[in-house]
């Protein structure tokens, strides 16, 4: 099973990565920062006569090598109650994507894949996080992907996941089930 794990964190060796390395601990997995990458916010022309444009920024190279792997393990902070505007950004995309000739079929090659989420946030996010996981859910849905679970972490300031032993275990859980 090939892995890609996309991060959605703009802040390097934060929670969000220290984390998600519990759940990818011997796994061989190409990691996507989307932080390092040009990615320009959706133009909606779905409904316009000369529909989407070409964009020049990295995207589509991203989608190029993630569509390689079999399943997705998306990596974000929780940000009011949802992905970050990176992850968001990146996704919003997909509408263009599943229009673009570049890609033909990607609605289709989405739902052959599997999806896991690892969101930290600060506030009760065994709580407050449940809304970013209804909308992966909700996403996952729609493109025919296979939900197969999420860890959900507490930290406010750096370092502060590595005291939330339950959030660890559940990223370990995580892991074992990759590696089956």
């Amino acid at each position: 099973m090939s892995i890609a794990v996309i991060y959605g964190s703009t802040r390097q060796n934060g929670n969000t990565e220290y984390l998600t390395k519990f759940a990818i601990d011997g796994l061989e997995v190409e990691q996507i920062y989307l932080r390092d990458y040009k990615i320009e916010p959706i133009d909606d022309r779905r409904h316009s006569e000369s529909g989407f444009s070409d964009v020049n920024d990295d995207y589509n190279g991203l989608v190029e090598r993630m569509m390689k792997h079999e399943t997705f393990i998306f990596a974000t902070p929780i940000y009011w109650y949802s992905m970050t505007g990176t992850m968001k950004n990146f996704i919003d995309r997909w509408s263009h994507t599943m229009r673009d000739e570049k890609f033909p079929g990607f609605k289709d090659q989405l739902g052959t894949k599997k999806a896991y989420v690892i969101a930290v946030g600060g506030d009760t996010p065994h709580v407050k996080g449940l809304p970013l996981i209804q909308q992966f859910n909700y996403i996952f849905q729609f493109m025919g992907m296979s939900f197969e679970g999420y860890v959900l972490g507490k930290a406010s300031r750096p370092g502060d996941i590595s005291e939330d032993f339950r959030a660890i275990s559940a990223a370990t859980e995580l892991n074992r089930k990759l590696k089956k």
